[in-house]
């Protein structure tokens, strides 16, 4: 199930490729994989769902998060909300937690208060706490 971070930003746990029409339908324009390949028994490829994203017209980001998130992971994600212009990103990875810290950072790098977002975040069933230390006031 995704839940919505923002008016341009989803997040959810693991999806499948059979699941990426219906991302396009939500006007879902790029999806970022947030979860490194084999990171679960019986996990989906990500060229599988780059696939089906291609075969909707929805761009493919892999930025996977794994032991912690790095620098280049943040301005990765970052780029990639940029990238999505107009259209709605939807990140996912196990649970959609790592692609809400990562969307939080990267947000506040653009200045967005930490009081929205952890307002965004909330709303989403999601707690900044791990990443609050990254964040600006």
């Amino acid at each position: 199930m995704h839940r919505q971070l923002d008016e341009k930003t989803y997040v959810s746990g693991q999806i499948h490729p059979d699941e990426v029409q219906t991302l396009k339908e939500l006007g879902v324009t790029l999806i970022v994989n947030n979860r490194p390949d084999n990171e679960d028994v019986g996990q989906p490829e990500g060229e599988d769902i780059e696939a089906a994203a291609k075969a909707a017209g929805i761009d493919y980001r892999h930025v996977p998060i794994a032991r912690g998130m790095g620098p280049s992971d943040v301005e990765a994600m970052r780029e990639a909300i940029h990238s999505a212009g107009d259209g709605k990103l939807f990140a996912f990875c196990r649970s959609g937690n790592r692609s809400t810290l990562a969307w939080a950072i990267a947000r506040s790098e653009d200045g967005v208060s930490r009081e929205e977002l952890d307002r965004c975040a909330s709303q989403a069933g999601f707690d900044l706490g791990p990443v609050a230390h990254l964040l600006r006031d």
